[in-house]
């Protein structure tokens, strides 16, 4: 299988590049050759590399700029993808695609599965919901994995900004009543590949699936085991977990409303392609105890 990677450098992206090498060849989408504003640009990349499944990595991912520049958030999160989905299906090839627990609206507190009604509160969560529908809508061979709470020790990302600010601050407010479940890149990256790679056996396995880490949690408890696993591990930060103040949504000025049920149900992907998904902590921890030794 040759597999084109979208968005190789961001998080999940630059995870996948590992992830993918055993099931074949992986070749990277140069962005100087394939950029997601200008859709005109991807039919000479599939001509030149005739993949036989593309991996779209690459989004618009600023929640609170977009809705300053809802336009920019829809060509990259909704019409660009309408394009790939197209020319995947002309073209009989998979398209993999990457979407948000923001295409709810986080009302109540049970996890939303695949067939749960939508209803995004933010521009980038309608972008994201509008690229979904525009794969299905293509009807191209295609696995939609939604997730949430992404990050890595790679680029922006919470995990990284409490680490930081842990080192600079005594004291901390972070946001208690929005919850769901911080994913790893690497795991993300890793469940696709396994996806990938199991595909025939899943009966075809096109469709949409929730990829999130087990259980669940608040930011201002991911934060606290952030700050309280580096310390374990010896790092010298000003900052102790009991100093970060728990704050609700409303006390947090952001320019995007953010849902405050953020739960996706698994069970359709752990049923389909036979995975475990580990607990969130364990990312974490893993993940802070990389940035601390880096």
């Amino acid at each position: 299988m040759r597999m084109l990677i979208i968005g190789g450098s961001g998080q999940v992206g630059w995870e996948l590049q590992r992830a993918l090498l055993p099931l074949g060849e992986v070749v990277l989408a140069r962005r100087d050759a394939l950029d997601l504003s200008a859709p005109e640009t991807f039919e000479k990349v599939l001509d030149i590399y005739q993949p036989d499944a593309v991996i779209n990595a690459g989004a618009y991912t600023a929640v609170d700029a977009a809705e300053a520049h809802p336009e920019l958030a829809d060509a990259i999160n909704h019409r660009a993808v309408a394009v790939l989905a197209d020319l995947a299906a002309r073209r009989g090839i998979w398209l993999v695609h990457y979407s948000s627990d923001y295409v709810f609206d986080g009302h109540g507190s049970a996890p939303f599965n695949e067939t749960h009604p939508t209803g995004p509160l933010n521009i980038y969560g309608a972008s994201k919901l509008a690229g979904d529908l525009a794969i299905v809508a293509a009807s191209c061979k295609h696995l939609i994995l939604r997730t949430s709470w992404v990050y890595s020790p790679r680029g922006s990302n919470f995990v990284r900004s409490i680490l930081r600010l842990a080192g600079e601050r005594d004291q901390l407010r972070v946001v208690a009543d929005q919850f769901g479940a911080p994913t790893s890149a690497e795991l993300i990256a890793d469940i696709t590949a396994h996806a990938l790679a199991r595909l025939e056996e899943a009966g075809g396995g096109s469709g949409i699936y929730h990829l999130a880490a087990a259980g669940e949690t608040n930011w201002h408890h991911i934060a606290q085991t952030v700050v309280a696993e580096a310390r374990r591990l010896g790092c010298h930060i000003k900052l102790e977990p009991l100093a970060i103040e728990p704050i609700t949504t409303s006390q947090y000025q952001a320019a995007a409303v953010r849902p405050l049920n953020s739960r996706l149900d698994t069970g359709k992907l752990r049923e389909i392609f036979g995975v475990a998904l580990p607990d969130w902590r364990a990312g974490v921890e893993r993940t802070v105890a990389e940035l601390v030794a880096s």
